[in-house]
């Protein structure tokens, strides 16, 4: 019989494309979202695979699943600032009660357990670049300490369920990730310029525009959860692409790869917003033999390619 993995938040993002990898890979995948941020659209495309099975559900409930369960992703939670400033109670519970309710199924059925982590919880970071080792710079009590603790605490309750109760678990801190299947109206910086090059409306930048980021295409991150579940390691372990950039650059270049009319528009900087964002991926390099392949010229058409198919007028 196949490996059956139970994949939260599966029809968000990166999820859906996790549904993708595991069906691919010959795994039954039951895929569970509440959709408050996922969309049934992400995963539409394996209503007809006997091995899928989805279930909408929000994992801060009762969480139990009819028969064995050999891996859980643990990818339930909004992921963008626009979402988790929205939703900041449900966010918070997500990342306790949520990882809680998962964990302990986990421990019930005898899975490993994969943690969906984030690269916030470096915070605003005094590293560069963040190494797994960086403790963070986090504000706990500012508007996006619901998100960033939320994801601290998670990992602290993962590696209690590991030390204290031998469950075989994975921490993932993914840095910015981007592709096809990403919201139009996710908020984040990629998504939001390319949404308006191709509607020829300014492009929205905060601060000056020189605060950094690291832009991961998802087949890289893919590969990269599938490598540490197939790991015994379970600390924390970058995924991310180290080719760091400024967001000025990163507009700049949207608006030249669509050819779009759009200029740069500046708004205040958000409370929190980190300033700089580059992954330290030497342990993913050597404990996975793992390194980002796609170019982000490649990543770019790929993703705007997806967009140009589902963009729509204002």
């Amino acid at each position: 019989m196949p490996d059956r993995v139970l994949i939260t938040g599966g029809a968000g993002f990166i999820g859906s494309h996790l549904c993708a990898r595991f069906l691919n890979e010959g795994y039954e995948v039951i895929c569970m979202d509440n959709l408050s941020t996922g969309s049934l659209e992400n995963v539409a495309r394996f209503f007809n695979e006997d091995r899928f099975t989805f279930t909408r559900y929000d994992v801060t409930q009762y969480l139990h699943v009819d028969g064995r369960l050999d891996l859980i992703l643990h990818f339930a939670s909004p992921a963008s600032p626009a979402d988790y400033l929205e939703m900041p109670i449900q966010t918070l519970k997500v990342g306790s009660l949520g990882t809680h309710k998962a964990l302990g199924l986990a421990k019930s059925k005898q899975a490993r357990f994969l943690l969906a982590s984030t690269s916030e919880v470096y915070g605003d970071p005094l590293q560069h670049p963040q190494k797994e080792t960086y403790f963070g710079n986090v504000d706990p009590v500012g508007l996006r300490g619901v998100y960033d603790e939320a994801k601290r605490f998670a990992e602290a309750l993962v590696m209690a369920y590991h030390r204290n109760h031998g469950i075989r678990t994975h921490i993932a801190r993914i840095f910015n990730t981007y592709g096809p299947f990403m919201r139009m109206d996710d908020g984040r910086a990629l998504p939001n310029f390319i949404t308006q090059a191709l509607r020829n409306e300014p492009l929205t930048l905060y601060g000056d525009g020189s605060q950094t980021r690291s832009f991961c295409y998802i087949d890289d991150i893919v590969e990269g959860i599938y490598r540490l579940c197939q790991t015994d390691y379970a600390g924390p372990v970058n995924l991310g692409n180290p080719d760091e950039m400024t967001i000025t650059d990163l507009a700049r270049e949207v608006i030249a790869r669509t050819g779009s009319a759009s200029e740069l528009a500046f708004k205040e900087l958000p409370e929190g917003d980190p300033m700089v964002r580059q992954p330290d991926i030497t342990l993913a390099r050597s404990l996975l033999h793992w390194t980002p392949q796609v170019d982000r010229q490649t990543g770019l058409d790929l993703t705007l390619d997806y967009f140009r198919q589902h963009i729509q007028s204002p």
